[in-house]
């Protein structure tokens, strides 16, 4: 089983993975795989501009976890969209030294779910589980995930409306 697990920068897939790691998953990095598929540099954005399509047709893990905030674009069996409240995002992102016009652009896309509307495109209903892992520890984030991965975790979306929660960011 493939196991997609995604999100917006800064909601915790990383430190999320690093514990399935360490319980002994699979895990692969997506930003590990992507090196061929660079096409160009954003330069104003300070990114990487991938061919998708081209990553997507070529990517050849069969089981495990694959960790990325362009994973939900991949063929997986499961996708697992983290999200975290868009000022909780903020701080995290400031943490890390985001500029100011990349914090905002990843607040708008979690405040307008857009990581979860792309994986509803690609996935159907069933295949996608959103978690609002907002005030959940890393150990609870990851026992959601092994649930559903055993298949105890019910498919959930829709789950999270920032906008009508966090209208006051606007």
């Amino acid at each position: 089983m493939l196991i997609a697990l995604t999100g917006t920068p800064g909601t915790g897939k990383s430190t999320v993975a690093d514990e399935l790691s360490q319980r002994g998953h699979i895990v692969v990095r997506a930003n590990d795989t992507i090196g061929p598929y660079i096409i160009e540099e954003d330069i104003q954005r300070k990114a990487h501009v991938i061919d998708t399509d081209r990553w997507r047709s070529e990517f050849s893990q069969q089981e495990g976890i694959v960790e990325g905030h362009l994973t939900h674009l991949l063929h997986a069996d499961r996708v697992i969209v983290l999200r975290c409240r868009p000022d909780i995002l903020k701080e995290r992102l400031v943490a890390r030294g985001y500029h100011d016009e990349k914090i905002a652009e990843n607040m708008e896309s979690e405040l307008l779910d857009v990581v979860l509307v792309e994986a509803i495109e690609e996935h159907t209903p069933e295949m996608i589980y959103e978690i609002d892992a907002t005030d959940m520890t890393v150990g609870e984030v990851a026992d959601m995930v092994e649930g559903i991965m055993t298949g105890d975790v019910a498919p959930e979306q829709g789950i999270v409306d920032w906008l009508a929660t966090c209208a006051d960011l606007l």
